[in-house]
């Protein structure tokens, strides 16, 4: 999320696609990236999961709570960063074509948990992650762009998933960019 703001703010999205980052929202109260958000001035909200009786009844709250921080209106790109549940069909299709992700992994390779421990148990040589569109079905949707890291000798989980991680705060930006320069306006 802060490589993001950072990107938005350094290439003059605001300016340039008419495009900024109006608000962030987490299901963890506790969240460092919801102080930094608000430390730069951007609106956040906290929304536990707990307590809903549903995922549904969750995802509901959360649709109104995005469109909140974005003056009541459907925002061109909801941007995930961090968010560790599954969204229900009826959040995904709320927001369809406008919800990005990004994976710590070459999807289609390895989609779901634990992607650098799974890639070095498979020998892979590479590794990587997937900007992509979310769909109903987990790390599915189109891939907008990638990134790939040598599996070097030695690594471990950890020591791989801080390489990857480099370049997701890269590769995410980029591809947000991307879509904003073919015209997505928020």
């Amino acid at each position: 999320m802060r490589a993001i703001v950072e990107a938005a703010s350094r290439r003059a999205w605001l300016a340039r696609f008419g495009a900024e980052v109006t608000g962030v929202v987490s299901n963890q109260a506790n969240a460092a990236g919801l102080a930094w958000a608000a430390s730069q001035g951007i609106a956040t909200r906290s929304l536990s999961h707990h307590g809903f009786a549903s995922r549904e009844a969750f995802d509901q709250a959360l649709i109104a709570d995005i469109e909140a921080l974005n003056g009541g209106q459907r925002p061109a790109l909801v941007v995930l960063a961090g968010f560790m549940r599954i969204l229900t069909p009826g959040f995904v299709g709320h927001f369809e074509n406008r919800l990005l992700n990004i994976h710590p992994s070459l999807l289609p390779a390895f989609p779901g948990l634990h992607t650098h421990q799974r890639a070095l148990a498979m020998g892979c040589q590479f590794a990587g992650a997937t900007v992509h569109r979310v769909t109903p079905v987990l790390d599915e949707g189109e891939i907008l762009a990638q990134a790939v890291v040598p599996v070097l000798p030695g690594d471990d989980a950890d020591q791989l998933a801080a390489r990857v991680l480099t370049q997701e705060h890269r590769i995410y930006p980029r591809a947000i960019e991307a879509l904003l320069a073919q015209g997505v306006r928020t």
